[in-house]
């Protein structure tokens, strides 16, 4: 196993939830969120820095807080859905964590985020097909993580003995 856990995939693949699950089962990794950690640090919302400074200037600060965790050690890092798609991301995560992509149907991701309101990139159009359109442009960069796990159907407590399952080989 590597130093770090990184978990990636598109909006309700399940990251945050998995995420904090496999903390508690890996008592020894702490666990974060980058979309979080952004917030904490600007004090506001992802939605508010898309619209007020523009997605280059969200995703500057998402490879800040890539960059600061990945060079920590026993980390559980739940990353941003389009985060990956940076080549420098990309290479940080590959080199310094197991990367787990968290794989969901578009269906089921649609039925997961169709209350939620924070979502920048669904503000507009949100629908099963805008996700697969999504899914679709950011698949082949997915299917470079280390792992690939299929939450569609799945409670978090068997996504993350499927995890541990995979990391112990």
């Amino acid at each position: 196993m590597k130093n770090n856990i990184v978990l990636i995939g598109m909006m309700g693949s399940g990251k945050t939830t998995v995420g904090a699950e496999l903390s508690r089962e890996l008592p020894d990794y702490l666990y974060t969120d980058i979309d979080a950690e952004i917030e904490k640090s600007t004090q506001k919302k992802i939605s508010e820095i898309f619209l007020k400074h523009g997605e280059p200037f969200f995703r500057m600060l998402e490879t800040e807080k890539i960059k600061k965790f990945c060079k920590e050690k026993n980390y559980i890092i739940s990353a941003g859905g389009g985060a990956f798609e940076s080549v420098e991301n990309r290479q940080i995560m590959l080199e310094n964590a197991d990367v787990i992509y968290l794989k969901a149907t578009p269906q089921e991701i649609y039925e997961r985020i169709k209350q939620e309101n924070h979502r920048p990139l669904l503000k507009k159009n949100f629908s099963v097909e805008k996700i697969a359109s999504i899914m679709q442009l950011r698949e082949k960069n997915y299917q470079k993580a280390h792992f690939t796990i299929d939450t569609t159907g799945k409670k978090p407590y068997d996504i993350v003995k499927e995890i541990l399952g995979v990391l112990n080989g």
